[in-house]
């Protein structure tokens, strides 16, 4: 029964990514003049996205505290992550952002296109040039007034535990001289683990958007020192033990 419920749930994202990617570009071609930022099409992302937890009766997803995502800030944005349903959920909510993706995400038919409609952010792991344009890249899209979504552990989660943090979100948010908005993510991994594709029963998933992190608050702390405070954080509020920070990868 989970395998045909699990085939069900693909071939609709699969059928339904067709049919919305065309309607995706029909905005993307009425907008791109004046919708620099693409605002109206990351909005019909939004709404793409949550679909599939909308319609979809054995997972219940709560948000909270999106009232403290200030439309006009443009934040470094990060999220802990453990499954590939952790973007779908972030979508629910309908805030602007522009997500830093691995590179082979964009060439995923229909809707790696839509990514690359949208302007998300291009990474290719294990690639120094690559995250040095990723974080230029970052940057300018701060300063163009769109937040910028990172996972700072780099990759899902094995176990559905917290990884150490990488040091690419925290250098970007020292160097832009911007705010960090943490967004803590639960029950993805027990929905969805990392390894297959089979959905699980019923489950309770949660997003959370705690307190932004002022610059003014960590400006004169070092990347490392940083990073670190964040992992504790999250760490903090999911019961797990703090871990040292990874000095290498983005």
């Amino acid at each position: 029964m989970q395998a045909v419920y699990s085939s069900l749930f693909w071939l609709f994202l699969s059928v339904s990514s067709i049919a919305l990617f065309f309607v995706a570009l029909l905005i993307w071609c009425a907008t791109a003049v004046f919708d620099r930022r693409r605002v109206l099409l990351h909005r019909f992302s939004c709404f793409w996205a949550s679909l599939y937890s909308w319609l979809n009766p054995v997972w219940r997803v709560k948000i909270f505290g999106r009232e403290k995502i200030r439309s006009r800030e443009a934040y470094v944005m990060i999220a802990n992550h453990l499954s590939t349903l952790d973007i779908l959920v972030l979508y629910r909510l309908f805030k602007h952002f522009k997500w830093v993706s691995k590179v082979e995400n964009f060439k995923v038919p229909f809707i790696g296109w839509n990514m690359s409609l949208n302007r998300y952010i291009k990474l290719q792991r294990g690639s120094r040039e690559s995250a040095a344009r990723m974080l230029e890249t970052c940057r300018e899209t701060l300063a163009a007034g769109s937040s910028v979504l990172m996972f700072p552990e780099g990759t899902r989660s094995p176990d559905g535990k917290l990884q150490a943090f990488k040091r690419g979100a925290f250098e970007l948010a020292l160097t832009a001289h911007k705010s960090i908005l943490p967004i803590v993510i639960e029950g993805t991994a027990a929905a969805l683990p990392k390894r297959g594709f089979l959905l699980r029963g019923r489950h309770y998933i949660q997003v959370t958007v705690l307190e932004a992190l002022p610059f003014e608050s960590f400006r004169n702390l070092s990347v490392e020192a940083l990073a670190e405070r964040a992992h504790a954080l999250y760490a903090e509020r999911l019961g797990e033990p703090p871990l040292l920070f990874t000095p290498s990868g983005s």
